[in-house]
């Protein structure tokens, strides 16, 4: 792979599909560097990648802060060098009926998924137009399928594909900008999303019943597609692409 030296943020490294991405990243021989909010998970993360090629560097911040992604993009470059890779994959869901929906939850939600590729671009563009790089943001086919009870969620993610279709025309021929777009994928969000426990049960149920090959996605299955999109080798002429991983539910 051409990802061999070369320095990739990623977004929400600490668990689920940012993981997997570090470390298929980290393993292809890549200087990582992770941001994530809690910087206890991004430790153990660095720990357990530290017999492969590549190396990992820490980085706590909130992504939804230009200030924060700034200081931690600048540390990364003193460190490693130019960025010429950028996984926008943080992420948050919190579903509800629109009438029981929070305005704090929308802002969080706006913050993570818009606000955070939006301030991870902006630290890392003059590095990655020079150096021809590449951006994948990690979406969900929640973007393109109708979300009754989670609709505020599927409107963010949305708002993610215009960026992705938008900033590859912008940015071309320079920067090639792809996304990912998952169905659902066993990782810790699910113990996370602003519902009981039952609720939670009849939602993965749900999920399950309208997935074509009927079982949850494994985070590493994502980032084995991220990293392609990364890859010159495989995907340097792709762009604008927002590419779906979901076992055929969007079929």
């Amino acid at each position: 792979m051409s990802l061999s030296g070369r320095t990739v943020v990623v977004t929400g490294a600490g668990s689920g599909i940012g993981r997997a991405t570090c470390a298929r990243l980290c393993r292809a021989g890549a200087r990582v560097g992770a941001i994530g909010r809690r910087k206890e998970p991004l430790l153990a993360l660095r720990d357990d990648l530290s017999d492969e090629p590549g190396d990992v560097v820490v980085l706590p911040a909130d992504v939804g802060s230009a200030a924060e992604v700034e200081h931690a993009v600048r540390t990364l470059t003193d460190r490693c060098g130019p960025v010429s890779g950028v996984v926008n994959n943080a992420g948050l869901a919190r579903f509800a009926p629109i009438e029981f929906s929070s305005p704090s939850d929308l802002d969080d939600m706006f913050a993570v998924h818009l606000r955070g590729p939006v301030n991870v671009l902006r630290a890392c563009l003059p590095e990655l137009r020079k150096h021809r790089g590449a951006v994948v943001n990690v979406s969900s086919v929640g973007g393109l399928l109708a979300m009754p009870n989670r609709s505020l969620y599927g409107a963010t993610k949305a708002a993610v594909n215009s960026l992705t279709r938008s900033w590859a025309r912008e940015l071309a021929p320079q920067v090639r900008v792809n996304a990912i777009l998952p169905g659902p994928v066993d990782t810790p969000m699910y113990d996370d999303l602003g519902l009981t426990g039952p609720q939670t049960q009849t939602l993965r149920a749900d999920l399950l019943a309208s997935t074509p090959l009927e079982r949850f996605g494994e985070p590493d299955e994502v980032a084995r597609w991220v990293t392609l999109l990364l890859d010159d080798d495989t995907s340097g002429w792709v762009t604008g692409v927002l590419f779906p991983v979901d076992g055929g539910r969007t079929s």
